[in-house]
């Protein structure tokens, strides 16, 4: 562990602008972004407009302005947007324009990631399924149809804004824009052949005639103008590729996404204000947390890693767009201190010193991993560990008293039908191969094909079943003989890949054997990932024969995608009418795909609504025909949920939580279920290493074991006769309290 004592002394001293490498209003300098003429220190944090719902679009952007910020940064989503070739998608979520104009409306910058690649967690990274099946397509390579796709789409936007006045020197919010995301590691991967790209990527968005500076985020090697920028925990000592260039921080990563099977990631506020004043301190001057507000992935819009349906990221803004305290306040405290010392930060570098003891005969009391601001040098008015806000904890309320459910099974899953295709394994790939098939996510392909058996098979005198052996690339595999559910297998997050081994029931004559694959997204990130693919890949066998093992990969099959009641639009209120559902719940129960409805009045107010699915198994959720998102209750959250110390370097497998609950369900109560210490008077240590001094009030506990024990929060008078007297009279005093809180299930 490392305990660092740090103060940032803030001077103001004269400075003269240095010459902009960038024409327009709005342009930069080695010491800050300059908008207008003045020179900023920039606050930004990353609302994803695809990731909630037009309807909440203003609260967030105005909790986000309440909490300091200046900028909202977004990536754009081409896949949302382009679906099928030249058939576009700007309504509802995927509305940028109206989201920039609110944007706009709040007093706020806007920077506009257009990428078009982005990663994100985000289905296929953001590209469209259609553009793999492109002749000769390369992704992100020095590849031409690639460039002609990416550069028609980025034109498509950078129009969109010039058209609706949207750019800075328009009179609109965008003051930044960024090409490309985060190819360097990419490039340093594949060598030369990645350098002409990068170089292509940023000629071409330079010469779109923006009026705003261009960015791209860890690419060491961004040519002149395009800023390079950095991602990550922690960036203080990060240097721009020329000295002329500010320092700004792209992604400042709050915490960490969730999969199914893992547990949530959180990350301590104490830390996030350290890393961001450390790089502030550094001379940084823009910074943005990656996320402000995380939200949904709605939808079939998750990558193929397990990534969970909630994007929330331990994000200031969770994600049903409630205050998540004390990151929020926290946060903002640290931006309120920021601008006071804003001109000071961009008129000079400021220089790390050594307070020693006194200073002034000021004395300053720092913790371990810790930074204090002082504007004007003397009074320090916020410590990066101290914080003031309250504990935010949310709880769900039940609403009613249940839900009345109807329930439709599927037809037992079949490849027969006129709507099927013919071939050989390997086939059954889940990214799409023809134009039905452009405009959704594959998340369920269904093979089948007839196998043989003669009755004089061996098996079928001694019942010793055959064994079936299918190797998949899919994260899930349901196999079906003659009509039955035969078994499942499901792959995970340490090896995503799966192989289903089971004795299967064959009868002599023709058997057909259906297979169901299904897909948790596709991959998002990789070194040319559009050969990627996912499904029934490998070898099919059939052992316990006469022969021996017959190999079915070679053999005709018949296959189609998705499911008939998706196809039928179950999920809607006129598709559901097509057919009879069963009000009785108790036939369907354990039954494989199986659809669920119910209706229900929507609760008066504003507050978020939730669904608590842990009673059911993996499947979809739609709300009024709309897709919510993935649903995996039964995926427990294995990881390691100790105790959680700020100080000391972050990752992701820090701090968890969730552990041993399913990884994705609104969290149970946490309620304090031990006061591990209470001292008032001069107790000793820090946080986590608390320990009683000589001079210590022996009824200390006895106040906080009445009052918190149980509960969510509490608070006790700090007067010597809540602890039975002052056992050291006119000394300062202290009081010190650490508690070990517990889940209370929902």
């Amino acid at each position: 562990m490392m305990s660092i004592n740090v103060s940032l002394l803030l001077f103001v001293v004269s400075f003269s602008l240095v010459s902009s490498s960038v024409r327009g209003s709005v342009t930069y300098d080695d010491r800050a972004i300059v908008i207008n003429g003045k020179r900023r220190i920039l606050i930004s944090g990353s609302i994803h407009y695809p990731r909630s719902t037009p309807e909440i679009w203003p609260d967030l952007i105005q909790k986000a302005k309440d909490g300091g910020l200046d900028v909202i940064e977004t990536y754009v989503f081409w896949n949302g947007h382009e679906p099928s070739p030249g058939k576009f998608n700007f309504e509802g979520r995927y509305d940028v324009v109206k989201f920039i104009k609110l944007v706009q409306q709040a007093g706020l910058y806007l920077n506009l990631r257009i990428g078009p690649y982005i990663c994100a967690e985000w289905n296929f990274g953001g590209f469209p399924v259609w553009l793999k099946y492109v002749p000769g397509m390369e992704f992100r390579a020095d590849n031409q149809p690639f460039k002609i796709a990416m550069q028609g789409f980025v034109e498509k936007i950078v129009n969109m804004m010039k058209s609706e006045n949207l750019f800075e020197p328009q009179g609109g919010p965008i003051i930044m824009a960024q090409i490309e995301n985060e190819y360097g590691p990419v490039e340093w991967e594949i060598g030369a052949p990645g350098k002409p790209y990068a170089k292509w990527a940023a000629e071409m968005a330079v010469g779109l005639d923006t009026g705003v500076p261009w960015i791209m985020c860890k690419q060491e090697d961004a040519p002149d103008p395009v800023k390079d920028t950095c991602n990550g925990f922690y960036y203080e000592n990060f240097k721009p590729n020329k000295p002329y260039k500010p320092k700004m921080w792209t992604e400042v990563w709050t915490a960490w996404y969730t999969k199914f099977g893992g547990p949530v990631p959180r990350r301590p506020a104490e830390d996030m204000a350290f890393a961001v004043a450390r790089f502030i301190q550094n001379n940084g001057s823009f910074f943005n947390y990656y996320m402000y507000h995380g939200g949904t992935n709605f939808g079939r819009t998750t990558a193929g890693r397990f990534i969970a349906t909630s994007y929330d990221y331990d994000a200031p803004l969770d994600e049903y767009g409630l205050l998540n305290e004390p990151k929020y306040g926290h946060l903002r405290d640290l931006h309120n201190a920021i601008k006071l010392s804003e001109p000071a930060l961009v008129s000079s570098y400021a220089k790390v010193t050594w307070l020693g003891k006194n200073q002034e005969n000021m004395q300053y009391d720092l913790p371990p991993w810790s930074i204090s601001i002082l504007p004007d040098c003397r009074t320090a008015v916020y410590n990066t560990a101290r914080i003031s806000s309250k504990r935010s904890q949310m709880k769900m309320t039940p609403i009613g008293g249940g839900l009345s459910w109807e329930s439709y099974t599927e037809e037992t899953p079949s490849a027969d039908d006129s709507d099927t295709l013919s071939a050989t394994l390997p086939f059954l790939n889940h990214v799409p191969i023809s134009l039905a098939t452009w405009t959704s996510t594959i998340i369920i392909l269904c093979a089948s094909s007839s196998v043989s058996i003669a009755s004089d098979e061996g098996f079928l005198k001694n019942e010793k079943e055959p064994l079936l052996t299918v190797m998949s690339a899919g994260h899930v595999l349901h196999v079906f003989i003659n009509g039955q559910l035969s078994g499942a297998v499901y792959g995970g997050l340490e090896n995503p890949k799966l192989t289903y081994s089971g004795n299967v029931k064959l009868r002599a004559g023709i058997n057909k054997i259906s297979m169901l694959s299904v897909a948790v997204g596709l991959p998002n990130a990789g070194l040319h990932f559009e050969t990627w693919n996912a499904g029934v890949l490998c070898l099919v066998t059939l052992s316990g024969l006469n022969e021996g093992t017959r190999d079915l990969t070679k053999q005709r099959w018949a296959y189609k995608v998705g499911m008939k009641g998706e196809m039928s639009s179950l999920h809607t209120s006129s598709g559901s009418s097509s057919v009879k559902w069963v009000k009785d719940l108790l036939l369907a129960q354990k039954q494989p795909l199986t659809w669920y409805k119910a209706t229900f009045d929507a609760p008066e107010g504003n507050d978020p609504l939730a669904l608590d699915m842990g009673s059911m198994g993996k499947g979809q959720i739609w709300i009024n025909g709309k897709g919510v998102g993935r649903h995996w209750p039964g995926y427990i959250a294995r990881g390691d949920c100790g105790e959680c110390n700020y100080a000391g370097l972050y990752s992701e497998t820090k701090c968890q939580t969730n552990c041993e609950q399913p990884s994705q369900r609104c969290p149970a109560e946490l309620k304090i279920s031990d006061i591990q210490i209470a001292s008032y008077e001069l107790p000793q240590g820090t946080c986590g290493n608390y320990h009683k001094s000589s001079c210590h009030a022996h009824k200390s506990n006895d106040a906080f074991e009445k009052n918190c024990i149980g509960q969510q929060s509490c608070s006790v008078n700090v007067v010597p006769e809540v602890f039975e007297g002052d056992p050291c009279p006119n000394t300062s005093k202290k009081l010190a309290v650490e508690v070990a809180k517990i889940f209370i299930g929902n």
